[in-house]
């Protein structure tokens, strides 16, 4: 470790042993610039070629080289991001008025006007119109985070929010994290790694018209009523035609339907998953 630390540009920061078991521990700072890089005497492990994407995060085979530290200050990880909580509701410096944002806008502008239309949602709708006991949510999902403007929202609560950003959508994992939040790549075609009963409250904004184009509903909002709690909440904001799918669904796997409507074909739905489950039945003699 020593060895390849120290190839790799790495500083040792402080090394301890643990008094009782003569465990050691070290730790380790990485680089802040490329000088000790262009200075190495051995090019072992080599540094990345150019046509390497530093950012790519989804199903990337490992290569055994290292990417430079980024020096232009309007590059991702030149600079340290605002702090909390600040961070949490101001575009990050990266985002600039030339590129393009998810909804059709400047990258920050469309940021800023995410932010404030779930900040909205949230306090008018969500914390007091839907019936939810927010004191009995801890752990919530949101399904299709997009810049994560639902949990920014939800920054003053006692919860935890992961956020997901599906695979076949725009790259805003790094926006969300710039936020200070947590999240991860998903494929909703593809069971959620996590154990059954985890999730107190599910948050879906038009995720399930998109996953329809690819592969069925009905196992997804199976796999929503494995990760649920019972007595977990499902927040679905879509198209009529899916929020009505979605409903039925969850009737014929007894959830409580809290509140449902619809206007100008976008429709809403908010359900609690109950204690029924399938009985079991007795093997033929």
């Amino acid at each position: 470790m020593t060895a390849l630390t120290k190839s790799m540009c790495w500083e040792l920061h402080t090394i301890q042993k643990d008094k009782l078991n003569s465990v050691g521990a070290a730790m380790y700072r990485k680089p802040m610039s490329n000088d000790c890089y262009e200075k190495r005497e051995h090019q072992t492990p080599p540094m990345c070629k150019e046509n390497d994407d530093p950012n790519a995060a989804w199903y990337v085979p490992l290569q055994p080289c290292m990417h430079r530290v980024p020096v232009d200050p309007s590059e991702r990880g030149s600079q340290w991001p605002q702090e909390w909580p600040r961070r949490v509701h101001v575009p990050p410096y990266w985002m600039n008025s030339s590129q393009m944002g998810v909804y059709g806008r400047p990258a920050p502008d469309d940021f800023t006007r995410d932010y404030q239309h779930w900040k909205r949602v949230v306090n008018k709708s969500y914390l007091n119109g839907f019936g939810i006991d927010w004191s009995r949510v801890r752990n919530v999902m949101d399904m299709r985070a997009v810049y994560g403007g639902f949990a920014a929202a939800l920054k003053d609560m006692k919860v935890w929010v992961m956020n997901l950003v599906n695979i076949d959508s725009p790259d805003t994992l790094p926006i969300i994290y710039e936020r200070g939040l947590f999240g991860m790549y998903h494929d909703w075609c593809e069971s959620f790694s996590t154990y059954p009963r985890t999730y107190d409250l599910l948050h879906a904004d038009r995720l399930f018209s998109q996953v329809k184009k690819r592969c069925k509903i009905l196992p997804m909002v199976v796999e929503v009523d494995r990760i649920a709690r019972p007595g977990g909440k499902l927040i679905v904001r879509d198209e009529s035609g899916v929020v009505s799918e979605v409903e039925n669904i969850l009737k014929s796997l007894h959830w409580d339907i809290r509140l449902t409507y619809s206007r100008n074909q976008e429709g809403i739905l908010c359900a609690e998953k109950s204690d029924w489950r399938p009985q079991k039945l007795s093997s033929s003699a």
